[in-house]
């Protein structure tokens, strides 16, 4: 998973903005809903974008944001020793709105045919639940595979770049649609390695 990789990196960015909204006063699960709130802009973004670059590349700042802010409420929960079961839960609800909101944005909005976005909309969707189905089964919650929820936002990030740096079609494709094949490819995969990983714990 690329994150793992990233994480010490972002780390540094992330941790000094946890603290400073916790000093503030604002609540880790403000901070979930706002970032819930970019992944609907970027869903809207993405929809209306089709042709024009521009607002794809705010579109995906709109990703970029909901990410950041994603990856700092759990970091503020650790921060002000607040970290419980409701605040995972509505993170873990609020991540799914945000992907549905996000993957679907990109396909209806025709930057890849409807049939691509679903298959990857429903990987996406599959995949998630895997990681947390494992809890359930009290093997532990795993997040492992090729390609997780930070894997697929810094794609679309990066496609979104591209895409505004580059706005042709390459095979019929957009960046935004190779990457939306990407996330569909990947994140079967990945659940299919989530179910193998979980039926040899059982």
């Amino acid at each position: 998973m690329t994150f793992n990789y990233l994480r010490p990196f972002a780390s540094k960015f992330i941790e000094p903005m946890a603290k400073a909204f916790a000093k503030a006063g604002i609540s880790p699960n403000a901070v979930s809903i706002i970032s819930l709130i970019f992944a609907a802009m970027a869903g809207i973004y993405f929809y209306y974008a089709a042709g024009n670059p521009k607002i794809v590349l705010i579109a995906g700042l709109f990703v970029f944001l909901n990410s950041f802010l994603d990856a700092m409420d759990g970091s503020m929960a650790r921060h002000l020793k607040i970290a419980g079961a409701k605040g995972d839960f509505l993170d873990h609800v609020i991540d799914r709105y945000s992907d549905v909101f996000i993957i679907c944005g990109i396909f209806l909005g025709g930057h890849v045919d409807w049939k691509i976005g679903v298959v990857a909309i429903v990987g996406v969707l599959l995949t998630s639940y895997l990681g947390t189905q494992a809890q359930a089964l009290n093997i532990g919650r795993y997040y492992g595979g090729v390609m997780g929820r930070a894997d697929r936002l810094i794609l679309i990030i990066l496609a979104s770049i591209l895409y505004f740096v580059y706005p042709v079609c390459i095979s019929g494709f957009s960046a935004l649609g190779w990457v939306m094949i990407a996330i569909a490819v990947g994140s079967h995969i990945t659940a299919l390695q989530r179910i193998i990983h979980i039926w040899k714990s059982l």
